[in-house]
């Protein structure tokens, strides 16, 4: 994924589903200063949508976002939304860079699940395999060429300098965990069509998934199960949640089945980690986007996992005037991936 060095002023983008963010940060190292940032909501159907004139419609939306925020810089790193990014980490055999990046090349097809003459494929060495003493960790991204090239040209249209794509997983990792813990910790972000889990470790994610579940099929499982309307069933889950004790716990029993579909696969995701890494324990979750608004949600994942579950702040790395604080805060869970896009290190 295409990316130019040298670039210190650039901002990160983050075309979600229902809503596009930007941020600009200023000034190197760990800690960088807050310029601007901004939200603008958008229609599902518009930003998941192929056809040209919704993509018009996206662009527009990016472009008015960029007038309201005042960002300063045409130079901007890009998000690559979950579910068009496969992203996996491999054993390799223990080579130079220039035979490493061979070695993949040769056994991509095998490696990605698109054809990659029709992919753009990333990679990064991460470190030691955990499996085998004589082999090496790499991570491995891949994503459509149509997609990024569409994605590229919409951004093109509108002035912009696209310096870098970059997986939404590997963003929200960079901002919501310490890059230089040696223990593993996993990052649960629910989106409104998908959930994101990330195990990070040492500043280099280990596992990444996304499971095909988001606060939508929660607020769809209350609509249908309490016959009431979509607003209805939007303003009874975020306000009681898994609440057990509210509204004699009519909204718990409702949403139940499909939190918990979830929480399963949370957990094969824990034994996949673990059964790679047997002499690690995972101990601690940062919970972000639904996941961290779902009232009791935090609460039922450090019950079910007995694990430290926290709520994770996309501004950890960020410094701010105090004055902001109870701002920024309250529209944390919606920046993780913008904020993790400005915080590279370019």
């Amino acid at each position: 994924m295409s990316i130019l060095s040298g670039v210190s002023n650039f901002f990160g983008l983050d075309i979600g589903t229902t809503a596009v963010r930007v941020v600009q940060l200023r000034g190197s190292g760990a800690t960088k200063a807050l310029v601007k940032y901004g939200y603008m909501p958008i229609d599902a159907k518009i930003s998941m949508s192929d056809a040209k004139a919704d993509q018009q419609k996206v662009i527009q939306v990016v472009r008015e976002l960029l007038e309201q925020a005042k960002i300063t810089t045409r130079d901007v790193a890009v998000g690559l939304p979950s579910n068009k990014v496969f992203t996996t980490v491999v054993d390799m055999d223990r080579l130079n860079q220039g035979e490493l990046e061979k070695s993949l090349m040769y056994q991509a097809d095998s490696l990605i699940p698109t054809p990659v003459a029709e992919s753009k494929l990333d990679w990064a060495l991460i470190g030691d395999s955990p499996a085998d003493a004589s082999k090496v960790e790499v991570l491995i991204s891949s994503v459509a060429n149509d997609f990024v090239e569409s994605r590229l040209d919409m951004l093109e249209s509108i002035g912009l300098n696209v310096i870098a794509f970059e997986p939404d997983s590997l963003a929200l990792a960079r901002a919501l965990t310490a890059q230089d813990s040696p223990a593993p910790v996993m990052v649960v972000d629910i989106g409104s069509k998908t959930t994101d889990i990330v195990v990070t470790m040492g500043g280099a994610p280990r596992l990444i998934r996304s499971l095909p579940t988001g606060t939508d099929a929660i607020i769809r499982s209350a609509l249908q199960n309490l016959n009431i309307d979509e607003k209805q069933a939007q303003q009874f889950v975020f306000k009681f949640g898994l609440g057990k004790d509210k509204l004699e716990g009519q909204i718990y029993n409702a949403i139940i089945g499909t939190v918990d579909l979830l929480v399963s696969d949370i957990d094969k995701s824990i034994k996949f980690f673990l059964s790679r890494y047997p002499n690690l324990k995972l101990d601690r979750i940062i919970v972000t986007g639904g996941a961290s608004v779902l009232p009791e949600f935090p609460l039922h994942l450090a019950n079910k996992f007995g694990v430290n579950v926290e709520i994770g702040n996309a501004w950890r790395n960020v410094a701010f005037p105090a004055d902001r604080q109870n701002e920024l805060l309250a529209v944390s869970n919606h920046f993780g991936v913008a904020a993790g896009l400005a915080e590279r290190n370019e």
